[in-house]
């Protein structure tokens, strides 16, 4: 099945959602940074089977959803929840997402308690503040130092640092080839994710939150060497192991993904 698209209004224009269509049960994802809701293509029909309605949302300023007038904060990338669940006329939703995406769910079910059922966190990576400066140092610096070169070599280069992460999928060429694209079609600075991810308080946010909640971690991620802290940060939240992958998944093990995480969201019903 394919999801259908449409757009909300929220605080900074339009933002870009897909949705699987009506059941009882309802899921929010937000994606890693530079992805898109596409990051969740293959895990949209797996959930869906199982009677969850999901709904990818594009991070502000990423894929098709617009951006904000500068550099953004999580709580800016969070406002984008309870402005689709608006427009679909849905009152609450489990939220979760991947990377980045677990700090946007951590910040909505702060910010917005009465609407978030769940939360669903994997590879959020609650970093110390030095290991946030370490990766501005590094990731943000060469995000920002992008140029686009006159002989396209720009794109071979994201290609070939890229490709390494998903090589080991049959169909790893073309969804490296995929994950470039989402990371460059955004109205904004793609950038602004990192950004927002590292000036954000994971360690400290995932306390605060007081819906249930999974921690979701596969071995092969490379924040998993932060699994055993983020466990320790939320005892109280369900955990869960996935083994080898890397930072994409949900498209290396769907089926275990969707395992993991539908036995979750339907265990909180009975």
């Amino acid at each position: 099945m394919t999801p259908k698209r449409g757009y909300a209004d929220g605080p900074y224009g339009q933002v870009h959602f897909q949705d699987t269509g009506p059941a009882d049960t309802t899921l929010v994802l937000c994606s890693q940074s530079p992805l898109t809701s596409g990051q969740f293509d293959y895990v949209y029909p797996l959930l869906a089977e199982v009677g969850i309605r999901t709904i990818g949302i594009d991070t502000v300023g990423f894929g098709m959803s617009d951006p904000p007038p500068g550099p953004p904060t999580i709580g800016d990338f969070a406002t984008s929840v309870p402005a689709v669940l608006d427009h679909l006329g849905i009152e609450t939703a489990h939220v979760g997402g991947h990377h980045t995406g677990c700090k946007i769910a951590t910040e909505a079910a702060i910010a917005y308690p009465d609407r978030v059922l769940s939360v669903v966190l994997s590879g959020p990576g609650p970093m110390s503040r030095d290991e946030q400066l370490t990766y501005i140092d590094t990731v943000l610096e060469a995000e920002k130092s992008y140029t686009a070169k006159p002989d396209g070599t720009h794109l071979s280069e994201m290609f070939v640092k890229r490709y390494p992460w998903i090589k080991d999928h049959p169909d790893g060429l073309n969804l490296c080839t995929g994950y470039i694209v989402q990371q460059l079609m955004g109205r904004g600075p793609f950038w602004y994710g990192h950004h927002a991810a590292f000036n954000y308080d994971g360690a400290a946010s995932m306390q605060k939150v007081t819906q249930p909640g999974l921690t979701l971690f596969n071995t092969g991620d490379m924040l998993y060497p932060l699994a055993e802290k983020a466990r320790k940060l939320c005892p109280h939240f369900a955990y869960a192991e996935l083994e080898g992958g890397g930072v994409d998944i949900t498209d290396q093990d769907p089926k275990g993904w969707v395992r993991e995480v539908s036995s979750f969201i339907i265990a909180l019903k009975t």
